[in-house]
């Protein structure tokens, strides 16, 4: 079973107190998911487009199961409020392709599901 990710893209970050308390207790929330971090900050490149704000990559090692288990959690839940008070954002939750993924698979099956528009 792939791994599953938590992806939040935060931006209009404002300093309070509350966001501090978040982060020190939302390790705790990932825990019993066996989640952690993976990417926490703003210390990134932009290659392509615009990416204002910061990112937040979470992995969960047991799948997408573990992954909404940990959002919905009421440990999650009781602390969410502290960081969406005062920081706005986008947060997904989405599978991992797992090894031995093959972009060409992906392509083939594609091709051949749309008549109209991708074939050649």
């Amino acid at each position: 079973m792939p791994a599953a990710y938590a992806l939040a893209h935060l931006h209009g970050r404002s300093p309070h107190p509350d966001v501090i308390e978040y982060l020190e207790r939302i390790q705790a929330t990932l825990d019993p998911f066996h989640g952690r971090f993976l990417i926490h900050g703003d210390t990134f490149e932009v290659v392509e487009g615009e990416w204002p704000g910061s990112v937040v990559l979470i992995e969960f090692p047991g799948g997408m199961a573990d992954a909404r288990a940990w959002y919905a959690s009421p440990a999650y839940q009781d602390i969410l409020a502290l960081r969406t008070d005062h920081i706005e954002g986008d947060v997904i939750l989405a599978d991992g392709v797992g090894p031995g993924y093959d972009p060409l698979k992906r392509a083939e099956k594609l091709r051949s599901a749309d008549p109209s528009g991708y074939a050649r």
